[in-house]
Order: C-alpha cells, then sequence, then structure tokens
C-alpha cells in the first residue's frame, strides 16, 4: 500500500509494461523535439542573414553618409559630389530595413514552423498516454482506499462479481454470488482480490 501515490502497478507484468510505455513516450517526445529544433534551426540560419544584411547595409550608409559629408566640404563641386553619395546613403538603409524586416519575420517563422512540426505528434502521443495513466492512478487509488475497509472490501468484491470472468469467480468459490451475500469472509477477500489485480496490485496473502 505504500505505493498508493505512485501512478504504478505492483504486479511485475503490468509494471513492466507501464515503464515500457513511459520510455516509449519519452524517446518518442525527443526525437520530435530534436525535429523540431533542426527546423528552428534551419529557418534562424535565415535570420542571421538578414542580421547580417542589416548590419553591413548600416555600415556601408555610415560611410556612405560621412563621404558625402566630408565631400559637401568640397569648393564648387561638393554638393554635386555629395548628392549620390547620400541617395547612396538612403539606399544602403533601406536595404538596412530589409534586413531587419528579414530577420524578424524568420524568428518568429522559425519557431512557428518548429512548434508545427513537432507539437501535433507529440500530443498525439502524450495526451492518450497521459488519460490513461490518470485513469489508471484514480482506479489504483479507490481500490487501494476501499480494500483498506471492510464495507470497501465488499464492495470490491460486489464489483468483481459485476465485472469479472465467470472463470475467475467460481476460482474463488463454486458459488460468489451466495458466497457474497452470506458476508463470508474467504470469499470475499478472495472476490476483491480479483478486482485489485484488475487495478494492477498485486495482493498479499494474508
Amino acid at each position: 500500500m505504500r505505493s498508493r501515490y505512485l501512478p504504478y502497478a505492483t504486479r511485475p507484468g503490468r509494471l513492466i509494461a507501464q515503464l515500457i510505455s513511459d520510455l516509449t513516450v519519452i524517446v518518442w517526445v525527443v526525437i520530435w523535439v530534436a525535429v523540431g529544433a533542426a527546423v528552428h534551426t534551419a529557418i534562424a540560419t535565415i535570420a542571421d542573414v538578414g542580421q547580417q544584411v542589416e548590419s553591413g547595409a548600416r555600415g556601408v550608409a555610415g560611410n556612405l553618409d560621412s563621404a558625402g559629408n566630408n565631400a559637401d566640404d568640397i569648393p564648387l563641386v561638393g554638393h554635386t559630389l555629395s548628392k549620390p553619395l547620400q541617395a547612396a546613403s538612403e539606399a544602403a538603409l533601406d536595404i538596412a530595413g530589409a534586413g531587419n524586416s528579414l530577420h524578424s519575420t524568420a524568428t518568429w517563422l522559425a519557431w512557428l514552423l518548429a512548434l508545427a512540426v513537432s507539437a501535433p505528434p507529440i500530443l498525439a502521443v502524450v495526451m492518450p498516454w497521459l488519460f490513461l495513466r490518470v485513469r489508471f492512478f484514480r482506479r489504483k487509488w479507490t481500490a487501494i482506499t476501499l480494500a483498506s475497509t471492510a464495507a470497501g472490501e465488499q464492495l470490491l468484491a460486489l464489483r468483481a462479481l459485476a465485472n469479472r470472468p465467470l472463470a475467475k469467480l467460481t476460482a474463488v468459490t463454486d458459488d460468489p454470488a451466495g458466497a457474497w451475500r452470506r458476508e463470508d469472509p474467504v470469499a470475499i477477500r478472495g472476490l476483491a482480490a480479483l478486482e485489485l489485480r484488475h487495478a494492477g496490485m498485486r495482493v498479499v496473502r494474508r
């Protein structure tokens, strides 16, 4: 009963099956997280290119703007020389803006595509696994709680009469329903044990 807080069976066969399912889910999640990370890395490369374009273009724009300001100081032809340099500087700033836009777009697109690729297969496996594990834990908790009292043990025996195969019931006693009505303690304990085993619990003989 010390394992009542753990979402695992105490019967060896079922426990091994649960551990294998856990390992399978973990491997599946790791695989798809790696796939999502690879997609993110691939798209993020484009974002890095955008950042490099922005950085380079801003540097060129600064140099052209500085050259234009210096050319403007040249007598007679200074204004004529500075105009194309200023125009080129503005064009470089436009390229820097495009690089910044590419960086921003590629950054959020990298995360969006990574989630779009990895989340569906992960959720498709994790959600059913989580549902089954929670349902098992609730069933285990209820069975252990009922087995701790005489009235609860009777209720487990009644559930066994309603749910377990006839062959298993008659293996406990030739007249399982009659034994339950007579409140036969040995039969009730045996019937309750059937329900506990179905819930994944290993029954200790008393």
